[in-house]
């Protein structure tokens, strides 16, 4: 596990949206993607009985819905160890295999840096 004061700031700050996003909403995840111009989309798990969103696959369609073209990175706040197969393949799906996925426990405490490949 590593502090996230050893990231990058731009890093740093996408951990911190989503482990926001998290506490105010009272959701399981918080995630929060950065796009190629530096705009960042926060969001949080949506769970309803019809549609059922992970929060990283929410932030990268509310990029996509946006208008960014690509990702430069992505983060999520998570009790989870790890992100799913299917969250890194949403932030693939924009970024590109290489794009970084900040994976975060609830304390911000980053727990993995994985690919989206």
């Amino acid at each position: 596990m590593t502090d996230t004061n050893a990231l990058d700031p731009e890093d740093r700050k996408i951990v911190t949206l989503a482990r926001s996003a998290r506490a105010r909403n009272g959701v399981p995840e918080g995630a929060a993607v950065r796009d190629e111009t530096g705009r960042t989309y926060v969001a949080g798990t949506v769970a309803l009985e019809s549609l059922k969103l992970s929060a990283l696959q929410t932030a990268v369609a509310m990029a996509v819905a946006s208008g960014a073209k690509s990702l430069e990175a992505a983060a999520v706040v998570t009790e989870a160890g790890s992100a799913s197969a299917e969250d890194r393949a949403a932030v693939r799906d924009l970024g590109g295999p290489g794009t970084p996925v900040l994976v975060a426990g609830p304390d911000g405490t980053l727990r993995a840096t994985l690919t989206a490949g």
